[in-house]
């Protein structure tokens, strides 16, 4: 369930501010200069946002220059933590058992929720960020996901998305009222209606370009019908059973790298093991099963 401070008196869901924004330059002026090897990402593959990340480092090849460790996917009472697992593991730049104890070392009484995904300076040996789209954006730089001629529409459709299907998701699981669940769920599905039909006429979500607009909402379609869709009772209808969106989250999945992102044994086993005041049995289900190779057909559109 989410973190007290995050649910208000109506019973809705109230995300919380990223904690820490510092940005990553080529001439250092912020103070955190781009440097091969300084930087290393701690991120979760059940985490949508920290997914976000995962998928642009891969995009632009940086593995060589920023690493990344994977955290356990199921989060217990002390939150993330480092562990040796199936694609996740121990941390090797600071021996941290749980990811609280990064958070800690930049502010001894931090009691807001731990958040993944965290861009590390292994120089300064601190947080530079904890906010998904900032490190984004810091990652992104030759092949450009948010180019200045798009960036206006870009925003815009974030600006859509962000509030009414990334985070509509949660606000429906989490809404601990009816009216806040109906309210929340109404509004997720509306919303997705409306991509649908943005979706049947054009290939991605501003025009014929990939751009991080796309990503984000890949990784919440990419766990809709695994999770959401069961898990947060976001069940009027599945991603399968929308043409276009369907089609739309298969093209994204067949781009080049970015099923190599995807952990659906991570996804599954966090949220349906971590959220015990949804799912007390803590039953991981078997399915869905879903064809991500089959063609698309969506490069007929422009």
């Amino acid at each position: 369930m989410p973190f007290p401070k995050e649910q208000n008196k109506q019973g809705q869901f109230v995300r919380q501010e990223d904690q820490f924004r510092g940005w990553v330059t080529r001439d250092g002026a912020s103070g955190d200069p781009a440097e091969p090897g300084r930087y290393h990402l701690y991120v979760s593959l059940a985490c949508p946002w920290a997914h976000r990340t995962v998928i642009i480092r891969k995009l632009k090849r940086l593995e060589n220059v920023v690493g990344m460790t994977v955290v356990d996917p199921v989060r217990d009472e002390k939150g993330w933590a480092f562990r040796n697992g199936p694609g996740y593991a121990e941390d090797p730049i600071n021996g941290f058992q749980y990811l609280s104890e990064a958070y800690k070392k930049m502010d001894p009484n931090f009691d807001a929720r731990v958040t993944v995904p965290v861009l590390w300076d292994k120089k300064q040996s601190r947080i530079v960020s904890n906010s998904d789209d900032d490190i984004m954006r810091m990652l992104n730089s030759a092949l450009d996901f948010y180019p200045e001629a798009l960036r206006s529409e870009i925003d815009r459709v974030n600006a859509f998305v962000y509030p009414n299907i990334n985070d509509g998701v949660y606000r429906a699981g989490f809404a601990t009222t009816q009216k806040a669940y109906e309210d929340a769920v109404l509004k997720l599905f509306d919303s997705l209606d409306q991509i649908e039909h943005l979706l049947s006429s054009r290939r991605y979500l501003v025009g014929h370009q990939l751009t991080e607009a796309d990503w984000r909402l890949f990784t919440t379609l990419i766990r809709f019908d695994a999770v959401y869709y069961v898990h947060f009772k976001c069940n009027i209808r599945r991603i399968v059973d929308y043409p276009s969106l369907w089609g739309y989250l298969r093209d994204l999945y067949q781009q080049d790298g970015i099923a190599e992102t995807v952990n659906f044994d991570h996804i599954k086993r966090h949220y349906y093991m971590t959220h015990g005041d949804i799912n007390p049995t803590r039953i991981v289900p078997v399915g869905p099963a879903l064809d991500l190779t089959s063609p698309h057909g969506r490069d007929r559109l422009k």
